[in-house]
């Protein structure tokens, strides 16, 4: 070979974007078509990945730019004002009489489940990590997620042309993490100043550059000739640990042909023995092409692709097997709900589906003829008659279909298992600016969740605030802004009220007697009753040991009516009473004048002159945690958790080499917890927390509870 720079031009081939009139809708086999999520960390680079992908297949004819908010995937107002994505959004491309569904999702953690629900759509990721960053904690989120699912995965490096950029740094990184089977199939090509000016294809040892967003092939430069045959090598070793026919041939010293080549490195990525890494650039396409290339030849397609495990109508549980011959059943793992109208985008898991086809909706058992049907290019729909077997597309208007709906034929009707959302560790109350429209805030925050199921509302009965739970504050103020920006209503967040509780300490008696008179009949009860304090349970235990008929039998529920409506606040700060006992022992009534409302009254007198002298006390919600996190920074989180009242009740290590430490802490210390655990960890804890019991406050934090309140009233 002729020793030339790099960059030299060689008589091949010049490949770049076919016009756009060549792309239309074309129905595709199942062998044809290839489901793929964009996973790693915010800024990593995936939406321009995307762009470049659809600017190379002729889907576009400029590429966007995420600065100037003109990208196909980040379309939603609040992505373009926000430079993020947001939600998960559906690119079809179609390369090589074949069709790629590439789902780009959002790489903030915030929008984790929007990655959740992309996950069940996809058979296979591209796991994507800048040059300039390295390994980041939503890469190794993004390994994690994969792992779990047991889903086949590329890793894609990109920005390896922009400054300080360093392939062979995050290579490493990834090659010292993840161990050999991390395999270079794409590598990038140096000048003399570290500018990347192309790539290398391992596999067929051949070079290519951008020339005007076009691939031009270019004579591999000088020195590489032997990095490239260890790459190549390498290769074949993966390839041979594939099957003992090739393992033979290898050691027999023989060659394998490109078929048998690609038919190992298949077979590899399928069996997550082999974890090709590749490499380019979204803003000049270097590399896209050879990118759709290898998903082409080496990700699997649906039939091979995600294991599925589905519920019976009896119960039992069986292996989903997705089948292009099979009777008509899809799983809807998204759904859109704006001003717009509804869509349902769903994956079809067996058979076909047209718009007048009527299938079971397994979760409501409801028969659902569906909409017309659509196949989505971000915010682009275009109706479609038919969707095949392993596609992804989208159903209009079904009203009663939500995210994690089986839909499926009468003849067999199975329930797939719903999309694993985490758990919302983030809580705020939301009100409306202007009173009046909690109404509008309710129903916006409700077509909100048909969108994004992974936050929560509940209207607390106990502090009478609505309360919005997600995965964190940038979560909630995307929802208070799709509120305004949608439904035309401004809200507001402030913390959520903690509900506290109020107990006696001391056993005491108190006399309560009520008398009015009026010109007419008049009003008299009076009671004597003695509280005490009680461990046994929280509701109120009523009791009498009336003798002689001092108070009539008629008059007791009525002075347990006075009670338990007295209890609903409590002495110290309006809080509801617990662990009381109430036992009513004498009184004296009036033939006349003596009626359930006057003892009833008379028996509130007899609470409010008994608490302050039976030593009223705060009580508090006391949570259990659970925090994972790696034992680096097992320091801070025991230190943070005893600054905030936290009892650590245990340690034990999980299967993933983190730490789960186990603790007990109060409710009212662990508002910002999400945020703070977040900026210990890096990112890399999680938790879990749940409602353990109620304890008593510390006095030296009851005051400041107490004055709260009042200020409140």
């Amino acid at each position: 070979m002729s020793l030339l720079r790099c960059g030299s031009t060689l008589t091949a081939q010049v490949e770049g974007p076919p016009s756009r009139k060549e792309i239309e809708h074309t129905m595709y086999t199942a062998n044809a078509i290839r489901n793929i999520c964009l996973l790693g960390h915010s800024g990593s680079g995936k939406t321009a990945l995307a762009e470049s992908l659809l600017y190379m297949t002729g889907a576009i004819d400029r590429i966007g730019k995420n600065a100037d908010g003109n990208t196909v995937c980040d379309f939603d107002p609040e992505e373009i004002r926000r430079n993020i994505s947001i939600s998960t959004a559906v690119v079809p491309l179609e390369y090589h009489n074949n069709k790629i569904n590439l789902l780009d999702t959002p790489g903030g953690f915030d929008f984790s489940g929007a990655a959740m629900e992309a996950l069940r759509a996809a058979d296979a990721a591209i796991i994507v990590c800048s040059a300039k960053d390295g390994i980041t904690v939503g890469l190794e989120k993004a390994w994690k997620y994969c792992q779990e699912r047991n889903m086949p995965c590329f890793f894609y490096i990109s920005k390896v042309d922009e400054d300080n950029s360093d392939y062979n740094a995050t290579f490493n990184a990834l090659r010292e993490k993840y161990g050999n089977k991390v395999a270079p199939v794409v590598v990038p090509i140096w000048d003399a100043n570290r500018k990347v000016t192309g790539i290398i294809d391992v596999l067929n040892k051949r070079a290519y550059e951008m020339q005007n967003l076009k691939r031009v092939e270019i004579e591999v430069p000088e020195g590489k000739e032997e990095v490239i045959t260890e790459f190549n090598d390498a290769l074949k070793e993966s390839v041979a640990e594939t099957s003992e026919e090739f393992m033979d041939k290898f050691f027999g010293g023989e060659d394998f042909t490109y078929a048998e080549m690609i038919k190992g490195m298949h077979k590899g990525v399928l069996d997550r023995t082999l974890f090709p890494v590749l490499c380019g650039s979204g803003v000049n396409c270097l590399g896209s092409l050879m990118l759709m290339d290898h998903i082409i030849d080496l990700l699997p397609n649906p039939v091979e692709g995600n294991y599925h495990k589905a519920t019976t109508a009896d119960g039992a549980t069986e292996e989903f097997v997705v089948s292009p011959g099979g009777v008509p059943s899809a799983f809807v793992w998204k759904t859109v709900s704006d001003q717009y109208g509804k869509y349902s985008f769903v994956k079809i898991l067996s058979g076909d589906i047209t718009a007048d086809t009527t299938l079971v909706n397994a979760r409501t058992g409801e028969t659902e003829k569906l909409g017309r049907l659509y196949t989505m290019c971000g915010k682009k729909a275009t109706e479609v008659k038919s969707l095949s077997c392993g596609d992804i597309g989208a159903i209009g208007k079904m009203d009663k279909v939500k995210t994690g709906d089986t839909l499926c034929d009468p003849r067999k009707v199975v329930s797939l298992k719903g999309i694993p959302y985490a758990e919302p560790c983030y809580s705020m109350a939301i009100a409306p600016k202007v009173k009046g429209q909690e109404e509008k805030v309710g129903t916006g925050l409700n077509r909100l969740n048909e969108e994004d199921p992974s936050f929560t509302l509940v209207n607390n009965a106990e502090t009478h605030q609505l309360v919005l739970s997600g995965a964190g504050d940038q979560h909630l103020d995307v929802l208070v802004s799709k509120l305004k920006s949608r439904f035309g209503v401004d809200a507001v967040l402030s913390p959520a009220k903690i509900a506290y509780r109020e107990r006696i300490k001391k056993k005491v008696e108190a006399h309560g007697r009520h008398k009015k008179q009026t010109g007419g009949s008049g009003q008299f009860g009076d009671v004597w009753v003695r509280f005490e304090p009680q461990e046994e349970q929280d509701e109120l235990i009523f009791d009498v040991e009336v003798v002689g008929g001092a108070v009539p039998k008629n008059f007791n529920p009525a002075v347990e009516k006075g009670i338990q409506e007295a209890i609903k606040k409590g002495p110290l700060a309006g809080y509801p009473m617990v662990n009381l006992k109430a036992v009513l022992y004498d009184g004296s009534y009036h033939p006349v004048d003596s009626n359930e409302m006057a003892f009833k009254l008379a028996a509130i007198l007899a609470f409010k002159e008994a608490m302050p002298n039976a030593a009223p006390t705060l009580l508090e919600p006391v949570m259990s945690l659970q925090v994972t996190i790696p034992d680096s920074y097992m320091g801070d989180v025991i230190g943070d958790l005893n600054k905030r009242r936290g009892r650590v009740m245990g340690m034990n290590p999980d299967h993933d080499g983190n730490t789960v430490v186990e603790a007990e802490v109060p409710m009212a210390e662990m508002s910002s917890y999400a945020i703070d655990l977040r900026a210990m960890t890096q990112a890399r804890g999680s938790f879990t927390m749940n409602f353990e019991r109620y304890e008593e406050v510390p006095k030296a934090n009851q005051q400041k509870i107490i004055d709260e309140s009042k200020e409140e009233e």
